[in-house]
């Protein structure tokens, strides 16, 4: 049988290619984006109860009414933005899924859809399955800015789609109010609509704040916004997320989303749903993260390694240039093999890569797994 390929340019992911390399080698493992650490206790004896209470059988297609209603709360409460829990919030598996089933609802064949680079690299193949075609914009470090005379002149009649990243990996840069303002220029009066990948919104730094797509009202009415407990909970093995949008896109996205997944692990979204109503969790996330991230700088600034101080997510680029003249991929993998430290190289990020020396560190690690990766990256 010979299988034409769909996605035949694309290999395995760069993230299981680190992992593999850092297992292989005994390598302290800052590549692959997951926390070492334990969730809440709690919230393990929630979703044990739910199951002890016999709620183990397939939830509704959207989400557990409970779950959907305290998602609803949440973003009213944080963003001001309302969202009706029964016909524009509907919970996935994971925060792919919610960006996979956006992209399939809204690409057909020869539709236009631009990203951001350095883009999470679900984005691109997802497109180009639905037959669309990719328009990428190149930002560049340190500060990863936006050019939106550059997004302007590349609005055609074909564009359908632009997925933004607020806080972005791996740029780990934040969008500004005034970012909104120049999207919503450019949308306004087209079809064009928006897939706001806000993942990693409880974790901003330095007293940033986060500002959803969704506090834009001119924004809100053409946007899925996609959220992930994984993030907000370190439970990124549950793989439980959740999509929002105005009734209309809700519709569109749910007609993909049942014939996907239909729904989420039942037992997992009653914990959730009991858990959220616990505000502090989410809130204290950012101070939380903060001090991980200080501690991972402060033991970087005694090595070679030019820090790009993040402003959100649980990630840190860093330039290498003073230690190699080797591309990011190359050095990535001679960092793991020969110092015990694995990362991700940033050009993985880029269709087209720019050669910038810069790596990836997830420092949503214990601080012993952190001082071990440090002690090795200080020798260097």
């Amino acid at each position: 049988m010979n299988l034409k390929s769909k996605l035949p340019q694309l290999g395995t992911t760069i993230f299981t290619v680190m992992s593999q390399l850092a297992n292989e080698q005994g390598a302290v493992n800052l590549s692959q984006g997951f926390p070492d650490f334990d969730c809440s206790p709690d919230l393990v004896n929630l979703v044990a109860d739910a199951m002890k209470k016999g709620l183990n059988q397939y939830s509704p297609m959207s989400g557990v009414k409970e779950l959907r209603e305290q998602i609803s709360r949440k973003q009213s409460e944080i963003h001001n933005s309302d969202y009706h829990p029964d016909t524009e919030v509907t919970v996935t598996a994971g925060g792919a899924e919610a960006l996979f089933s956006a992209i399939a609802a809204v690409i057909r064949p020869d539709d236009e859809a631009i990203i951001f680079e350095p883009a999470y690299d679900l984005y691109r193949p997802a497109i180009e399955l639905f037959g669309g075609i990719v328009k990428s914009v190149r930002l560049l470090g340190p500060d990863f800015k936006i050019d939106w005379e550059i997004v302007k002149s590349m609005i055609s009649s074909k564009t359908k789609l632009i997925i933004i990243n607020n806080p972005n990996n791996p740029a780990t840069s934040v969008l500004t109010e005034n970012d909104f303002l120049e999207l919503a220029k450019i949308v306004r009066d087209t079809d064009v609509a928006i897939i706001s990948d806000e993942v990693y919104e409880h974790i901003v730094f330095d007293e940033l704040k986060h500002l959803s797509i969704s506090r834009f009202p001119e924004l809100k009415e053409r946007s899925f916004v996609i959220a992930s407990f994984g993030k907000l909970y370190h439970i990124t093995g549950w793989k439980v997320g959740y999509c929002l949008a105005p009734e209309p896109l809700t519709k569109e996205f749910r007609k993909v989303h049942q014939f996907n997944v239909f729904c989420v692990n039942t037992p997992v979204q009653y914990g959730l749903a009991e858990f959220l109503k616990r505000k502090d969790e989410y809130l204290s996330l950012s101070g939380f993260f903060q001090k991980k991230r200080d501690f991972f700088i402060n033991g970087l600034s005694q090595s070679k390694f030019k820090i790009l101080k993040p402003k959100g997510s649980y990630f840190l680029l860093a330039d290498y240039s003073e230690i190699s003249d080797l591309n990011e991929f190359e050095f990535s993998k001679w960092l793991t093999v020969n110092h015990k430290v694995a990362v991700i190289p940033v050009s993985a990020f880029y269709d087209d890569p720019p050669e910038q020396k810069l790596v990836r560190f997830c420092f949503a690690k214990k601080e012993e797994t952190m001082e071990k990766a440090i002690e090795k990256l200080i020798r260097i």
